[in-house]
């Protein structure tokens, strides 16, 4: 018995997602625990460390990235964690990023890269740090 920990919900994807999104660590913890699987794909809005980049929640990029989230991986509305955070103007979360591999050049589909986020937002101290 038990809830099925990667089970989607047809719109905005999966628990871990969602715990991520809103920066739950102790549920994004748990949901790990219990073998969600760290890069699984939420619908049209990508994995959780996108969304816990793009929410700014430091403690949780950590927690996924140390259970080993590609940091690199394209898709979703977010296209990539570091554009997510670039374009929030999160220095630590785009720091935090960087220092785990993340592409500093990964283009999304659409609206070309972290650099052109981050400056399009005016975050002088993100493009320093991206270039």
């Amino acid at each position: 018995m038990g809830a099925n920990v990667s089970a989607q919900d047809g719109r905005s994807g999966n628990a871990i997602w969602a715990a991520s999104e809103r920066g739950h660590e102790a549920v994004v913890r748990l949901l790990l625990d219990k073998g969600t699987n760290v890069n699984a794909q939420s619908g049209r809005y990508g994995i959780a460390l996108q969304a816990a980049s793009d929410g700014g929640h430091e403690a949780v990029v950590k927690l996924l990235l140390d259970k080993g989230a590609d940091v690199n991986a394209q898709s979703g509305r977010y296209g990539n964690a570091l554009y997510a955070a670039s374009k929030r103007g999160d220095e630590a979360v785009v720091k935090l990023l960087l220092d785990k591999g993340a592409e500093v050049n990964a283009q999304r589909e659409y609206y070309g890269n972290a650099l052109y986020a981050a400056s399009a937002r005016g975050h002088e101290a993100v493009v320093k740090l991206l270039l």
